[in-house]
């Protein structure tokens, strides 16, 4: 269980996020289009995942244009948004806000994926959410990067997840 604060409030996940060095938990989720988005088909590849409650928040919206701005314009890298909102929403979003070189993924079927990552928020106000997170994944699989926001109403660290993406393996 790690501690999150919502409003300055403590807040509790189920689980934790993967550590550095950890291999990622293998996910299924839905993408705008209905798709099936898995772990899998981005193998050799980057993945930032990019964790959030709700595109219906300014926050989580400023990271997903963040994101979309800057990691997803990186070689062999893909980002993908996971929230709990679901996938027709999700595609609005990113149509409304020129958003396209992120991948939408929904875990609305999926509640394991908060649980497995250690994301799902198990108290307060935003209980059965995903809390804010952003996890790195290099081409096999392992966490290089990590960061459980302590406050869900903040911004992630943008520039401590790009300088480890702009480092050379």
């Amino acid at each position: 269980m790690e501690t999150v604060h919502f409003q300055n409030q403590p807040n509790h996940t189920y689980g934790n996020l993967p550590n550095v060095g950890e291999t990622a938990p293998e996910f299924s989720l839905t993408g705008a289009d209905l798709s099936t988005v898995d772990l899998k088909d981005f193998a050799g590849k980057r993945v930032v995942l990019n964790i959030f409650p709700s595109l219906d928040t300014e926050v989580c919206a400023r990271s997903v244009r963040r994101f979309n701005e800057e990691a997803a314009k990186m070689a062999d890298t893909v980002v993908i948004c996971v929230s709990m909102d679901l996938p027709f929403a999700m595609g609005r979003f990113c149509t409304a806000n020129g958003i396209k070189d992120v991948v939408v993924a929904s875990a609305f079927r999926s509640p394991m994926f908060g649980q497995k990552y250690g994301v799902e928020l198990v108290d307060g106000p935003l209980k059965g959410l995903l809390t804010r997170a952003v996890l790195i994944i290099d081409e096999n699989g392992k966490v290089i990067f990590r960061d459980l926001v302590n406050e869900i109403t903040t911004e992630p660290d943008y520039d401590a997840a790009i300088k480890v993406l702009d480092r050379k393996y």
